[in-house]
């Protein structure tokens, strides 16, 4: 594996986490009326589009990445409708 293929698995393993902490913080206090519905569905979109290109172009970074972030926007989308509402 040469370096650049390190930074695409480094990057990818990044980008898989990025929503870690907010799905926990979500699960955890059982609230997401601060959470933007549009940007979830844009993120859960755009997953889409990354992990069609990546199955396109066989880049396993690019799909193992877009595939955690496929199912934690997915489940921000859950929590959103199931906690939208701050509760007390």
């Amino acid at each position: 594996m040469n370096t650049i293929e390190l930074v695409g698995h480094f990057g990818a393993l990044l980008s898989s986490i990025t929503f870690i902490p907010q799905v926990y913080r979500t699960w955890q206090t059982r609230s997401a009326g601060d959470l933007s519905l549009l940007m979830l569905f844009i993120v859960f979109t755009s997953t889409i589009v990354w992990l069609v290109y990546g199955f396109a172009l066989t880049l396993w970074p690019v799909i193992v990445a877009n595939s955690i972030i496929f199912l934690l926007s997915a489940l921000l989308i859950i929590f959103k409708f199931r906690y939208g509402r701050n509760r007390v």
